[in-house]
């Protein structure tokens, strides 16, 4: 259905992305918790041409902090984007984009890459291109090298026309990366304060809010001292909007840093430390049985949701 198509546009809701190609057939893609694109070639970002040597996605940073930017920052897993994204480099290489914590290796000169395990799907640049203006000076030949995008384990990967692309996209929950953040503040309340489910499961349904994972929901709830079994319709109005802004302020700090840094008030030497490593990003993800950053209470661990929980029994009471 897709072949010899050329894409026309792709955007994202939360976890769910959609690519327009020819003729309005629309490509519905959800990575879930397995899923990845494994990218081979020239990949742009930012109006640069890079070769990508890390993995793009939610665990890349970019060391963006104005105190820094003279610093190369890796973190605990080798991955710096200021060299995977934007660098005006040509090589072939390869880029894996998940949630997952392991990129891949560079695959040399073949081209197109060989097809490699269960690939769902592949998306293939023509390889010669005639490239945009702005890129008119790269490389000596003037011309713009081949990508290759391979789909791997997704949730989702299904085909659809627009009228069931738009059915999807109305089902999904406010995103604040789209349309008014104001008009999503407000349907998030309506829909939060009439639920009686936990607010812990509200966060991660998609169609509640888009976007909030199983991260992003520990700490928003530690932000706000929240105790995360409260039902939705018990919590006030004025914390529910809270929580929106402060998924707004964090998923505006992920976008720009390519990191998911959920911790307020570092010194440059504490932010150095946090990009370096996940351990530094969080009050309470992933510190099951540690002391609390702000009380020294253990850190609780349960399961709710089939995704595990970390909170404070004593700071969020």
């Amino acid at each position: 259905m897709l072949d010899g198509r050329e894409l026309q546009q792709a955007m994202a809701i939360g976890k769910q992305m959609f690519v327009e190609f020819e003729d309005a057939v629309w490509l519905r893609v959800h990575l879930g918790l397995y899923g990845a694109w494994d990218f081979a070639g020239e990949i742009f970002a930012d109006a640069t041409i890079a070769s990508a040597n890390g993995r793009m996605g939610q665990t890349n940073q970019r060391g963006t902090d104005p105190a820094l930017s003279d610093d190369v920052v890796f973190d605990d897993a080798g991955e710096n984007s200021l060299t995977s994204i934007g660098a005006p480099r040509t090589s072939r290489v390869h880029v894996r984009m998940s949630e997952q914590t392991k990129g891949l290796a560079d695959d040399g000169e073949e081209w197109p890459p060989p097809v490699v395990g269960q690939v769902r799907l592949r998306l293939l640049t023509d390889p010669t291109p005639s490239p945009p203006a702005a890129f008119a000076s790269v490389g000596a030949s003037g011309r713009v090298g081949p990508t290759c995008a391979d789909l791997r384990g997704p949730t989702a990967c299904v085909l659809q026309t627009t009228d069931e692309m738009l059915a999807t996209a109305a089902r999904l929950g406010p995103d604040p990366l789209v349309g008014d953040p104001a008009e999503g503040e407000e349907r998030f309340v309506r829909t939060v304060s009439r639920k009686p489910t936990p607010i812990a499961l509200l966060l991660m349904d998609q169609a509640v809010v888009s976007g909030i994972g199983n991260v992003y929901r520990a700490e928003m709830l530690f932000r706000a001292r929240l105790e995360p079994h409260t039902p939705g319709r018990d919590v006030p109005e004025e914390l529910i909007r809270e929580l929106w802004r402060d998924w707004v302020r964090l998923l505006s700090i992920g976008v720009e840093t390519g990191q998911m840094m959920t911790m307020d008030g570092l010194s440059a030497d504490e932010y150095r430390a946090a990009m370096a490593s996940r351990d530094d990003r969080h009050w309470v993800y992933h510190r099951a049985g540690l002391p609390c950053r702000v009380c020294a209470t253990e850190i609780a661990l349960e399961e709710i949701g089939a995704r595990k929980l970390y909170w404070c029994p004593s700071c969020q009471r």
